[in-house]
């Protein structure tokens, strides 16, 4: 009988304080056919010396060091070494509920190829959450409940990294860590939904995820805001956007700039609008920025919305209905 391994690739760079509990969570797993590959990316605390130590004691798991930089790297180490026909991430930081691996691979077994597990996920903090953190939690495990992850995909990263399992061959045919853009995990994310693998809906909490004010995603460049509004405008032009509809951006503050010069630089035509009457008829980067209402006057148009604040998102949504525009094929949140 072939066994069916799971590959959790697991780069890490100086989590020394939390490293052990990251790797305990995954020896106490119920589901026992697994294997660990730790990569190193160039650690000068003592997570190597932890990892060699549980490793000498338990042969599932591997270790590498990444010969190149940064975690992009340090993720194809982890592939190329890994040998099981089930491809899992998790980081090195945060803590798996006991059964992640049993349910996440019990559902791919269910549903088959094309189908992507999710889990649930829960943060923690030792000195407490913020509001930001908490509603996006509560955003995400809605999503993941259904398995309507893609629905908002533009908004944030609907794909929490540490928390998602498919078979290896799907993996690779959406090209798993080759492309070289950050964020990784959301680009990743989009080419799970490029593939169109289904998102397999999960009510339990599978991942502990843990913040911390040294975390990369908190301090590193590459997770900043314009590079989360590059790889979105990348990828909408690629999949969603349609040349022979007319365009437009709602919103005019910093976000709504980064987006509209990013497609002024891609040669990208749009009409800019917004509802505040203080822009209406302001020219910014050569463009008049328009009343929203112009809408009405467009032919069967597409939005793409950078308006921030949920209550003026709830007010957009309800116009967008009067005008009968269907979110993911008309309009677009991308906050």
């Amino acid at each position: 009988m072939v066994k069916n391994i799971v590959s959790i690739l697991i780069p890490f760079k100086n989590t020394e304080a939390f490293i052990s509990e990251c790797v305990m969570s995954i020896v106490n797993q119920t589901y026992t056919d697994w294997e660990a590959i730790f990569v190193d990316d160039h650690s000068d605390d003592t997570s190597y010396a932890i990892i060699e130590e549980f490793a000498n004691k338990d042969n599932r798991i591997k270790l590498f060091k990444n010969k190149g930089n940064g975690i992009i790297e340090a993720l194809k180490t982890t592939f190329k070494n890994s040998k099981g026909n089930f491809i899992t991430r998790m980081d090195s930081d945060d803590i798996m509920a006991t059964n992640r691996l049993e349910v996440m691979i019990n559902s791919l077994l269910e549903h088959g190829k094309q189908h992507l597990a999710v889990g649930q996920v829960k943060y923690f903090r030792t000195d407490g959450l913020s509001d930001g953190y908490t509603r996006y939690e509560r955003w995400i495990n809605t999503l993941t409940e259904t398995g309507n992850n893609y629905s908002e995909i533009y908004k944030e990263c609907v794909i929490p990294s540490p928390c998602w399992m498919l078979h290896r061959d799907d993996f690779i045919a959406c090209e798993g860590f080759e492309p070289n853009r950050y964020p990784e995990d959301y680009d990743l994310t989009f080419r799970f939904y490029k593939a169109q693998y289904k998102c397999i809906p999960c009510n339990e909490i599978l991942l502990h995820w843990r913040d911390y004010s040294t975390r990369t995603s908190r301090t590193h460049e590459h997770y900043a805001i314009n590079y989360f509004l590059d790889i979105k405008v990348h990828y909408f032009l690629e999949l969603d956007y349609d040349k022979n509809r007319p365009l437009t951006v709602w919103g005019a503050g910093n976000k709504g700039k980064t987006v509209a010069k990013l497609l002024i630089e891609k040669n990208i035509p749009f009409h800019w609008i917004c509802d505040n009457q203080k822009k209406i008829g302001k020219d910014i980067y050569g463009q008049k920025l328009l009343n929203f209402t112009c809408l009405e006057q467009l032919k069967n148009p597409q939005s793409i919305v950078t308006v921030a604040n949920e209550e003026e998102q709830l007010e957009i949504k309800s116009y967008f209905k009067t005008q009968s525009m269907k979110s993911m094929i008309d309009y677009f949140f991308f906050c």
